[in-house]
């Protein structure tokens, strides 16, 4: 089974425009999280050089990044060997008010780090305030949890149905 790259970011695309098409904030919560991960990792990176307390800071943001992902590509929960515990823990957040909350916690930590010196790492804290945001106002909203329909197998089925299921098998 071969996927092209322009097969996949067709599918990527597709994917995006059909939940923005939906108007459901807890999709664009999601992709704004998902940018968020990127952020963490560069901007965590890009501040661990500084020569003060900043640097706990720089290495609590690239921890955020890595638990984000798997709280947002629950994916990933199966093919990666976690403790049991640590993934009962991300499925704490598959309603709309936890994750608002997660991501507030995270926002205020380091809206925290904005106290030893102010960084680029006051972008991280506003993607995470945004992304709390569009949680807390589907939740206000009483919109229902979502999931991105983002298809890179080009099948009709979710990633998490289709790649979750056989792939796994296989690599396990």
């Amino acid at each position: 089974m071969a996927f092209s790259a322009q097969s996949v970011f067709g599918n990527i695309f597709s994917g995006l425009s059909n939940d923005f098409k939906k108007k459901n904030f807890s999709l664009y919560g999601q992709w704004i999280s998902i940018l968020t991960i990127f952020l963490c990792l560069a901007l965590g990176v890009a501040n661990i050089f500084h020569a003060n307390l900043v640097i706990i800071f720089s290495i609590i943001c690239i921890v955020q990044g890595l638990v984000v992902v798997f709280v947002e590509i629950p994916f990933l929960l199966r093919i990666c060997p976690l403790t049991d515990t640590f993934t009962g823990f991300i499925r704490n957040f598959d309603e709309n008010w936890p994750r608002c909350g997660f991501y507030l916690l995270m926002a205020v930590i380091q809206w925290l780090s904005l106290t030893l010196m102010v960084t680029s790492l006051i972008v991280v804290a506003i993607f995470f305030s945004i992304s709390s945001a569009c949680y807390g106002f589907a939740a206000l909203s009483k919109q229902e949890y979502l999931k991105s329909s983002i298809n890179v197998t080009g099948s009709p089925d979710s990633v998490e149905g289709q790649i979750g299921e056989h792939v796994v098998r296989n690599v396990l």
